[in-house]
């Protein structure tokens, strides 16, 4: 089930962030696998905003999340995390699905988002969700601003792609 995120929820948003982060390792990017997964007090104004959904187990436990922006006029993912465990069940599809509902609802045109473009579960991924690359041409400035702060973070270590997915 996909709902918003309740503050409850924050504390086990940055342990599936841990563990999907975890993931990194295998593909030779422990820097990112050890990056800081963010605060409670970071999470909490998305939260409060309305701008992220978690999915829950049984339990009601988030298991996976997405958080979103507005960037640009576009509905933005910052981040979407799905615990290992629970992979390869459509989870994130789910989410970004749910995301593409409230942009729509808004009357915002399309989804955005940054990325790793030669990790499976990044660039390829979202492809196959219907996302295309952005020409450099067609990044807005808020756009370009978070691919220098990313830049500034030392992800621009491995090569990071925009993806657009209209609605």
């Amino acid at each position: 089930m996909i709902r918003l995120a309740r503050p409850g929820d924050l504390p086990a948003l940055i342990d599936v962030e841990r563990e999907a982060g975890s993931r990194f390792r295998d593909v030779g990017m422990a820097a990112i696998a050890d990056d800081d997964p963010g605060s409670v007090a970071e999470l909490a104004g998305y939260q409060a905003d309305g701008r992220a959904w978690v999915s829950v187990d049984e339990g009601d436990r988030p298991v996976a999340y997405l958080l979103a922006a507005v960037v640009d006029g576009h509905a933005h993912i910052d981040q979407v995390s799905v615990r290992p465990g629970h992979a390869r069940r459509g989870l994130g599809r789910a989410l970004i699905e749910t995301l593409a509902a409230w942009a729509r609802a808004r009357g915002l045109p399309a989804l955005t988002l940054t990325t790793f473009a030669a990790v499976p579960w990044n660039a390829p991924y979202y492809q196959r969700l219907g996302f295309r690359v952005m020409a450099d041409a067609e990044l807005g400035d808020g756009l370009r601003a978070i691919r220098r702060a990313e830049a500034a973070r030392g992800l621009g270590a491995w090569p990071r792609v925009a993806l657009i997915r209209p609605l």
